[in-house]
């Protein structure tokens, strides 16, 4: 199974840090954001990964290479400037990523889900991981019940920028279209077509420099505690 990780954003709300340094290269606890990502996604026995560049996308990839040093091997989509928002950077990823379920997850989050715990098939076509509402995002997203996933819901929880979807969820917009991933998602659900789970352990959009301390923190909490597992 591929994975792709979203990577083409600004990150306005982190300026200036992002003015000269792209948000998923942003060090937490002395690594990148994305790096943390490709470490669990390794972990998991997820190799093969695709990751889209747009804002200063050079930087990103000369920082990460064909990901050898992580045990993974990395190819990249490269998108306008601007770039094309989550649904059109994911279609036009889409010869790289082919034409089986493929993991997505944004680069500027930090947590400790464990990437094995997500289904290796798919019934529909999405497949999303929700989060308890953090506090600069109180109404929430998306509905679960049991594991369908619904719109409107009541509660809502937030979507997790995680999830596995199917090439064919994207089938209605054009290659280089630029398009928000959100409505093709609500449309899918209005089919039944989107399963999802809830997740409660760590997990920080780090959007703003007060999330990326929160960040820090959970971080270095994160990597005493698996120290101290390894030690032990």
């Amino acid at each position: 199974m591929k994975a792709m990780l979203l990577a083409a954003g600004r990150g306005e709300r982190l300026r200036p840090l992002t003015d000269h340094t792209p948000k998923p290269l942003i060090e937490v606890a002395g690594k990148p954001l994305i790096v943390w990502q490709i470490e669990r996604l390794a972990q998991a026995g997820i190799t093969e990964l695709v990751i889209n560049l747009a804002h200063l996308g050079p930087l990103i990839e000369a920082r990460l290479g064909n990901g050898q040093t992580w045990g993974v091997r990395i190819e990249y989509s490269h998108e306008r400037e601007g770039a094309l928002e989550a649904a059109g950077g994911l279609r036009w990823a889409q010869p790289l990523l082919g034409a089986q379920p493929f993991v997505v997850a944004n680069a500027d989050i930090w947590t400790d889900f464990d990437f094995a715990t997500l289904p290796t098939t798919l019934a529909g076509l999405a497949h999303l991981v929700l989060v308890p509402n953090p506090t600069h995002h109180p109404l929430g997203d998306f509905g679960v019940r049991d594991t369908q996933v619904y719109h409107p819901g009541t509660p809502a929880f937030t979507y997790a920028g995680i999830g596995l979807f199917s090439p064919a969820l994207f089938a209605s917009i054009s290659a280089g279209e630029r398009a928000p991933l959100a409505p093709l998602l609500r449309q899918a659900m209005a089919a039944d077509a989107v399963s999802g789970e809830l997740f409660t352990g760590r997990w920080i959009d780090v959007g703003t420099p007060e999330r990326w301390r929160e960040a820090e923190a959970a971080a270095a909490n994160f990597e005493a505690r698996d120290g101290q597992k390894t030690r032990n």
